[in-house]
This record gives C-alpha cells, structure tokens and sequence, in this order.
C-alpha cells in the first residue's frame, strides 16, 4: 500500500485576495481593486481538470477554500468548482467542504448560497473577542460583528468553527481565561487557538525588529496560557487533538488530519502547496505566488505550477514525525520505520520517556502533554538519534 493512503487524499483551493492584509499575516495574501472573476473561474477549473487526469480513480475526502478570504468569493464560482470536483472525482459520502470566512464579508444569503453549491463546513477568523486588540490586529470588524456573524453562520452550517490568537500584546492569563471562556460558550464543535507569533516579512516583524511592537507576553506566560488553553478546552469537552486545534470527538477538520497523517492533496492557486505520490514517487508541489503570474501561467501554459520536488523516503519519514506529533494520536512507528528504512532508536525514545516527553502505546509514539509545550526539543531529539548498536 503507498504511504500516502495512510492519510487521505484531499485538495486545496487559494483564493489569495482580502479586504486589507493584517499585520501579523504572512499568509499569500493581497488586496485587489477588481477581480475579474471568470477569469479566475475559467483558471481554477482548467487546474482541477489537470491534476484530476494525475489522480483519476482516488477517492476525495475533503476541500478546503483558503486565504486570503474565500468568504470574499461569490457563490457562483464555488459552486463552479465544486461542481467540476463532483465530475473529477469519486467522493467520500462524508465529503468535507470547508471554506475560511471573515466576519466582515459574512452575509445570509451569500451563506446559504455556498451551502447550495455544497459547502458543509465554515472556519471563521475573528482572532479576538476584544475591541481593542481587533484594532491592534489590524481586523476590520468589532466583537460584536463577529459575534453577529458567527450566528449567521451557525444558522446555516451543522459544523462551525473559529480562530481565535492568544499571547497578544499586553495580554494577562486571566485576560486569555475569559475570553477562552467566552469562546467556549459560542463555540459549536471545532475551535483553532494560536499563539502570536511574529514572522519575517510581516508589518510586525518590522515592527518588532524597530524595537516597537511592545507588550508581547515572554515565554513562561506564553507557556502557561496554552496549558491554560488545555485545561479549559479539556474540560469543556473539546480537547486539543491537535497542538493548536481543540474539537468535540468525531468533529475534528478532516482536511487538516490530511495534512498531519501525511496524505496526498492537491495544491490549486497562487502560492499553494501539494504532496502528490505518481507512479511510486512522491512530491512537493508549489504554485507561482503571486495572483497575476499564476493566473496568466494557467492561461499561457495551462499550469500554475513552480515547483515539482522529488521525497526521497528519509525526508517524508522525518515529515511524517514532524507532523504525527502534533497530533494527539501520535507517530504510528511501524509507518516510520518502513519509510525511512530503520526504526526509530529506542534508546532516545526511552531518554524521552524517563524525561516524560513522550510514551509509547498500541504502535505509536505520543508526546505527552509536558512534550507537546516543547515539540521542537522533542523532534531535535528524535531527529538527531542513531540506530542502537
């Protein structure tokens, strides 16, 4: 069996444009005066035709439209792709369609509109249920529209989520303990919690490298709001399955699993990614980045590709660890060894345990709730074992 089956095969749909960029965002985003629409329709179908030929035969389990601001799409053009992916390929019959919304382009008839086309599944960025840091944020809508918003949605859609970003400037720990609460009592089944963190590249990061962007929390606060976020999420009954993803069991976003099981998906639009397996080969798939050179790539050579990156199998085994354990189930360690040809060292997973980083259970390698906080010292570890002699 290939690897990838083990995960799912899913697709990724870019829309890169948004009402204005957030500061913090390195996402692929931009801000376009006009948007000729059929164009991109015309674009994103030819795509989906394309790498539907590569992969004929699999079965889809989930869509995702990312941003940028779907919401920012109109329902005819998702309801366009979606009917070219029903043609392209067979689909699960628990099918998972998600589209990234905004409060701010959040509107009832435009809902039920991509709930037509088949839609089943919104995650809504309001990143924070308090006016002032919206503001800091650089986010264009209030708590109260957002709230507004969620409602709409949740009045349209069985499956809603929300992100929300904590260890925000001058944030206190009871500060995040009631708006996390706040949350959890709008919440449906799905809740994405991130830490801030300050990227190259962002009006943050020029920021913070002027020595201006003051009141960011340090590490031991930062450290102890996300022990906070389990506790409360924990015992709200939507626990962390993810590092920074908490859901009701069985309500967990399927395309984002895709991702960390190490599936297949394909990757459509400016600056997209995708890992696809052909022919016993796996590969790193990347898009032009920018809207208007992918558009016209698409029109001129009927591609939006930039890259096409062979795995050798050391690499995925080293991306299937780095991804596994950021999950709650964990490293399957017999996949591992098969990928990368040899097991992962006892000896350091043993130094790790007696540490209680990680344990072991049914096959799989777990970081433990004290390991996840420091994920990347666990993978260094991992990473830089032997084989035991």
């Amino acid at each position: 069996m290939e690897d990838w089956r083990a995960g799912g095969f899913g697709l990724y749909l870019h829309w890169p444009f948004c009402a204005s960029k957030c500061p913090y965002c390195d996402f692929n985003s931009h801000v376009a005066a006009e948007i000729d629409e059929s164009r991109w329709t015309r674009a994103y179908l030819s795509e989906i035709e394309r790498l539907g030929a590569e992969t004929k035969d699999r079965i889809l389990q989930s869509v995702f439209f990312g941003g940028g601001t779907p919401s920012l799409m109109s329902p005819d053009l998702v309801a366009a792709i979606l009917e070219k992916v029903r043609a392209t390929w067979p689909l699960a019959n628990d099918l998972e369609v998600t589209l990234e919304a905004n409060p701010t382009s959040v509107e009832a008839g435009r809902f039920r509109g991509y709930r037509s086309a088949g839609v089943s599944r919104v995650s809504m960025g309001i990143q924070a249920l308090n006016d002032s840091d919206l503001r800091r944020l650089g986010r264009l809508h209030t708590v109260a529209e957002a709230q507004a918003a969620f409602d709409v949605a949740r009045g349209v859609f069985d499956r809603v989520s929300f992100d929300l970003i904590y260890a925000r400037q001058h944030q206190s720990l009871e500060d995040w303990r009631a708006e996390l609460r706040l949350a959890l009592s709008m919440a449906v089944d799905h809740l994405s919690l991130y830490q801030l963190t300050i990227e190259d590249g962002t009006a943050f990061g020029a920021r913070a490298a002027a020595g201006g962007l003051r009141g960011l929390p340090e590490d031991g606060l930062a450290a102890d709001m996300y022990q906070l976020t389990q506790e409360l999420t924990e015992a709200a009954g939507m626990p962390g399955y993810e590092i920074s993803n908490h859901a009701v069991d069985g309500r967990e976003s399927r395309h984002n699993l895709i991702y960390w099981r190490c599936g297949d998906y394909v990757g459509i639009g400016p600056g997209a990614h995708g890992r696809l397996t052909l022919n016993g080969q796996r590969y790193a798939t990347e898009t032009r980045r920018a809207p208007q050179a992918w558009l016209e790539q698409v029109e001129t050579c009927a591609h939006g590709e930039a890259d096409r990156t062979p795995l050798p199998q050391a690499e995925q085994a080293e991306e299937l660890m780095m991804m596994s354990l950021r999950l709650r189930e964990g490293l399957s360690l017999q996949r591992y060894a098969a990928l990368a040809g040899r097991p992962l060292g006892d000896r350091k997973i043993a130094e790790l345990e007696e540490l209680g980083m990680v344990r072991r259970q049914s096959g799989q390698l777990i970081a433990t709730a004290r390991g996840r906080i420091v994920l990347n010292a666990v993978l260094g570890a991992l990473q830089g074992d032997q084989p035991c002699a």
